[in-house]
């Protein structure tokens, strides 16, 4: 079995984090779809694993949080008449924390939009606080009793309401978001300092993922066409977002600023966690036979 050079996958991962689709750097290399496929395999599982260990015991005093939409397979409305669909197949929401200083993503999650996914993504981003936060979320309601329920009291928590109207501009098309006429800035918890409520931060991040993952990308071919395939992008991101991508307000990475690492990461560390993954786990080649 041939086996890619860690230059290889360096460069392979590197277009991956640029926003490049899997069939366009199969091009580009000269590869099959499955080699591609299989690395970002390999570098979501490991991505995601070092970072549920790295990001912990956070000192963080403002956070935002929001939920970016995409879908799997086929969009939700598609899902009964597609064929074959596998599960998981429909909307696919990602759930994202980021501290508004720093500009790390501390937790993420990839799913559904009610109330059990919400719960489960404020528990992991609960775990990960070394200090009380004022936290500040959209107006999505499955927020209320998951905050509750992760932080109890101890949490300034407050809603950012948006407040939107038709937009006069009529050369908008049906993919134009509406006009934000206003907004209302709602105290849910705590003493939240109410000049800090924002979400600018998170929906900035939004469009961050957008622009790095092709299957964020909207009206395009690129779309996930497994959740695995989803969540393993959405870790190997984040690890090149917090990692390795200098921010350019900061000068320094994310995870620089947060304290989380002394070092500036290269694409070439993440092949390291990779191999070093592969060494834990040998091969087996061929059938076992065993003998008499």
């Amino acid at each position: 079995m041939n086996k890619l050079t860690p230059e290889t996958r360096s460069r392979i991962l590197h277009l991956l984090c640029e926003g490049q689709s899997i069939r366009s750097i199969t091009r580009v290399m000269g590869m099959s779809k499955n080699t591609v496929a299989k690395l970002l395999s390999d570098a979501g599982a490991v991505c995601a694993e070092y970072q549920d260990k790295a990001l912990r015991n956070l000192n963080t005093r403002r956070c935002q949080v929001d939920e970016i939409w995409s879908f799997t397979y086929a969009k939700q409305k598609n899902v009964a008449t597609a064929k074959a669909a596998p599960e998981g197949a429909g909307d696919t929401w990602t759930w994202t924390a980021i501290h508004a200083d720093s500009k790390l993503v501390m937790s993420w999650l990839v799913g559904g939009r009610d109330s059990g996914y919400a719960m489960a993504f404020m528990d992991d981003l609960s775990r990960r606080l070394a200090n009380r936060v004022q936290l500040t979320s959209d107006g999505h309601r499955a927020y209320l009793e998951a905050v509750e329920g992760a932080f109890g009291g101890d949490i300034d928590y407050a809603m950012l309401i948006k407040i939107y109207g038709a937009s006069p501009d009529s050369t908008k098309g049906r993919y134009s978001p509406a006009e934000c006429t206003g907004i209302k800035k709602n105290r849910i918890e705590g003493s939240p300092d109410l000049a800090y409520v924002s979400t600018s931060f998170a929906e900035r991040q939004n469009l961050t993922m957008r622009m790095h993952m092709r299957r964020f990308t909207r009206l395009t071919n690129g779309f996930s066409k497994k959740v695995e395939a989803h969540a393993n992008a959405v870790a190997l991101h984040f690890m090149y977002y917090n990692f390795v991508k200098i921010h350019s307000s900061l000068r320094m990475t994310p995870a620089m600023a947060a304290g989380v690492t002394g070092k500036l990461w290269e694409i070439s560390d993440i092949v390291a966690l990779i191999e070093a993954k592969e060494a834990e786990t040998p091969v087996m080649r061929g059938p076992y036979k065993k003998r008499n």
